[in-house]
């Protein structure tokens, strides 16, 4: 397996008819990357993906998904009944984020309509599952996440299974792709857009930017950790003072009391996945990232190593996980995430 720097100039490989990143050409009113950046969150997508998703006629139900070790995961599978399905996708949200997020939804309707089935999965603690674990979720749970695909390749297992995330779930994706085949699971590609490569920097990013993506990040968190808190009182030492904390020394102050990694470094390290830590990836893998992302440096691509059947495409805009086209709230991203899987069943 050879090993290539990734090509940043968009689009470059594609096969014919594939969206390249250079075919996004917002509006010059939304090429502002902070605007991208809290419309991709804004209850304008929130509505449309729900409009999206409706207009499928999916059926949804929800699916309890073995993690392992008795950890339960929850997720929503969508299937339109009545047509065999070319494969089944497995959707992964950002941090904070949820199945019901507005690109999960819209994400979900695009590969319904390409023929896929869908499965939303919640990552433990998102959505309204903090009842089902008791310890707190943090990004290096990667282990429940294989095991809970490994769970849906065995629950459908005629469907090819192809992944795609957003943000952190597109971190996820990415070690999703590297455990698969020494975990058994039947993974055939992946999609990330604008995933975390480097924590650290990310957490630099956040921290000194515009204050409204500390307050975003920091507000959402602490009312999960509070709804944790009250449905398991041994996380009583979860106190309104350490949830007063700010983003860097609340993540420290978790890591060193509810996870094994002792340092802010130690946990970072071990969810990163810059330079050449998917240098021994098996699974395809597609990227999507925006040179103007607030909160996912750009730079940190650069010296990025990937296998020669993957590749990364850079969009000049799109924010954060935003790639929005127009006033309606419509996305690029989840069309070119939907089209790049397509290629695991044989399709373009």
């Amino acid at each position: 397996m050879s090993l290539i720097a990734p090509a940043l100039h968009p689009g470059a490989g594609n096969p014919p008819g594939m969206p390249h990143a250079d075919d996004y050409l917002p509006p010059r009113w939304l090429r502002n990357a902070h605007l991208q950046s809290m419309l991709s969150s804004s209850r304008l997508r929130l509505r449309r993906g729900r409009q999206l998703l409706a207009a499928t006629g999916a059926r949804t139900r929800e699916v309890l998904l073995d993690g392992g070790s008795g950890v339960r995961l929850q997720g929503w599978h969508s299937t339109i009944e009545g047509r065999p399905a070319c494969g089944m996708a497995l959707l992964l949200h950002g941090w904070e984020g949820s199945a019901e997020s507005s690109y999960m939804r819209m994400s979900a309707a695009r590969l319904l309509q390409e023929g896929f089935d869908v499965v939303r999965l919640n990552f433990r603690d998102h959505g309204n599952t903090h009842h089902l674990n008791p310890g707190i979720f943090h990004s290096n749970r990667i282990e429940e996440v294989v095991a809970a695909a490994a769970d849906v390749a065995r629950r459908w297992p005629s469907l090819p299974l192809v992944a795609a995330g957003y943000s952190l779930g597109g971190n996820f994706a990415l070690r999703l792709a590297l455990h698969a085949p020494a975990a058994g699971v039947p993974l055939q590609r992946v999609a990330a857009v604008c995933p975390v490569l480097d924590p650290s920097l990310t957490m630099e990013s956040i921290e000194n930017g515009p204050p409204m993506y500390d307050w975003y990040f920091r507000r959402k968190w602490a009312v999960s950790l509070r709804r944790k808190r009250a449905l398991f009182p041994d996380l009583s030492d979860v106190d309104d003072s350490v949830l007063a904390l700010d983003i860097r020394a609340l993540t420290a102050w978790l890591v060193e009391h509810h996870t094994d990694f002792g340092t802010l470094q130690a946990y970072f390290d071990g969810y990163a996945i810059g330079g050449e830590r998917l240098a021994t990836l098996e699974v395809p893998a597609d990227i999507l990232m925006a040179q103007d992302d607030p909160v996912i440096p750009f730079t940190t691509f650069a010296r990025w190593q990937l296998p020669s059947h993957s590749s990364l495409q850079s969009a000049r805009w799109g924010g954060h996980c935003g790639f929005i086209e127009n006033w309606r709230g419509d996305g690029f991203s989840e069309r070119w995430v939907a089209r790049h899987l397509l290629q695991a069943v044989g399709r373009t």
